[in-house]
């Protein structure tokens, strides 16, 4: 009487039923999923251009004395470069010239956070209609609170007594030798994507580098609103009969299938951004359900980190173990992540319940998205940092007489030959 969605059978297509949709309509959806990620390619060029790129991180790292502090400045310089590889290639490079590893891991896990903000920015394409904004905000705004319980979770464990650090420079001693398993040169995503942001970037460059980096990241986000006005309604016609079965049959195997389906994506097209920010739409048209989407942003943060650890096999000499040993905390903090909250059933469901809370106030006051996006993202790490910033007499890492800045300049120079910074 009723399928998997709870609608009549009657109203089900059969898997008979002649298409209605042609080759030219899977055409459209291809054209426009391109459009959407050149989107976000293009907001992650502006925001590192209009910030300074890594130097700007550098230098919002340079507050970084506590692990709170550490944790929310993370979350900021992420959120303004758009690339969480960047973000830690510094922290490598920092650690390298003497910033103790125990205030890096902190950086880290911020950094897990401020790169959500690129799928929850997708979401917003869908802000004109209430009920489908819901549903796109949710599925955005699931990886968020998942990284967020994390922190909380985390950061006391960590800053007590440092299990991530001492696995993972345990585990960086086992693995780092002669071989290179390093992805690159084989990011086929970020070689279509690239030239737009490229060509758009080279129109602007009359500009100075915090204005054409707006203009260019609002220029992304129009990308993204077209794209998702438009792909949410040839979504909704190509996804029936065979085409939404194989897709309900694809994510009904359970969560397991979807995190290992999310990290596979993720490690081929090496981005988690880009990963993530593939499914608001689907989920915003109804072809994935928020516990459906759930799992595959899991996957993500692992295939993320994956890739991190295969790219850091790359780099040799003085940077070789600092690089493993950050690589391999980003990998076990968020491997560690699923398997906690996959273990403990209040934990799994708890930000699923905070994503619908927040779709569903989304979806009566839109002002509630971009509070909630300001708030998090730029205004209360940029409020700590005024703060930090600030306080006289506490001396930064990057000042001690322990820091070493030709180190430093060794690993980045390192990391930058052997590829390890995936954009």
């Amino acid at each position: 009487m009723f399928d998997t969605n709870g609608a009549p059978s009657s109203q089900v297509e059969s898997p008979e039923q002649p298409s209605d949709h042609s080759f030219l309509t899977w055409l459209q959806v291809a054209a426009f999923i391109y459009l959407l990620l050149a989107g976000v390619s293009t907001i992650g060029a502006g925001f590192k251009w209009a910030s300074g790129g890594a130097e700007g991180a550098e230098k919002i790292f340079a507050f970084a004395t506590i692990p709170v502090v550490g944790v929310i400045l993370g979350t900021l310089s992420t959120a303004l470069v758009q690339s969480s590889s960047t973000v830690t290639s510094v922290i490598v490079g920092l650690v390298a010239g003497g910033v103790p590893v125990s205030i890096a891991v902190p950086m880290i896990m911020g950094a897990n956070m401020g790169t959500t903000i690129t799928n929850t920015i997708v979401a917003l394409g869908d802000v004109k209609d209430g009920k489908t904004f819901n549903k796109a905000f949710r599925a955005s705004t699931v990886h968020d609170f998942f990284n967020l319980y994390s922190i909380v979770i985390f950061l006391p464990i960590e800053a007590i007594f440092h299990p991530l650090e001492r696995m993972g420079g345990a585990l960086s001693n086992m693995l780092v030798g002669d071989f290179n398993a390093s992805m690159k040169g084989i990011n086929f995503i970020g070689a279509l994507t690239k030239p737009p942001a490229e060509w758009i970037q080279g129109r602007l460059a009359g500009m100075s580098d915090t204005l054409g980096g707006i203009v260019m990241a609002a220029i992304g986000i129009g990308f993204i609103f077209m794209s998702v006005a438009r792909l949410g309604k040839v979504l909704g016609a190509v996804m029936r009969g065979p085409a939404k079965q194989i897709v309900d049959k694809s994510f009904a195997a359970g969560p397991v299938v979807g995190i290992l389906a999310g990290t596979m994506i993720t490690v081929l097209v090496q981005s988690s951004s880009t990963t993530t920010s593939l499914v608001v739409p689907l989920a915003a048209a109804g072809v994935l359900s928020l516990r459906q989407v759930y799992p595959f942003t899991l996957g993500a943060n692992i295939g993320t980190c994956i890739t991190a650890v295969l790219a850091a096999t790359a780099v040799s000499g003085v940077g070789a173990g600092v690089a493993m040993q950050i690589a391999m905390v980003h990998l076990l903090y968020n491997v560690f992540g699923v398997i906690v909250f996959a273990v403990v059933p209040f934990l799994y469901d708890l930000p699923v319940r905070s994503a619908e809370w927040l779709g569903n106030k989304t979806e009566k006051h839109r002002g509630w998205a971009f509070g909630y996006i300001g708030l998090v993202f730029f205004l209360l790490p940029g409020s700590v940092l005024a703060v930090q910033a600030q306080l006289d007499g506490d001396e930064t890492p990057q000042e001690s007489p322990e820091f070493d800045p030709a180190a430093k300049m060794e690993v980045e120079e390192e990391m930058q030959k052997s590829g390890t910074v995936i954009e």
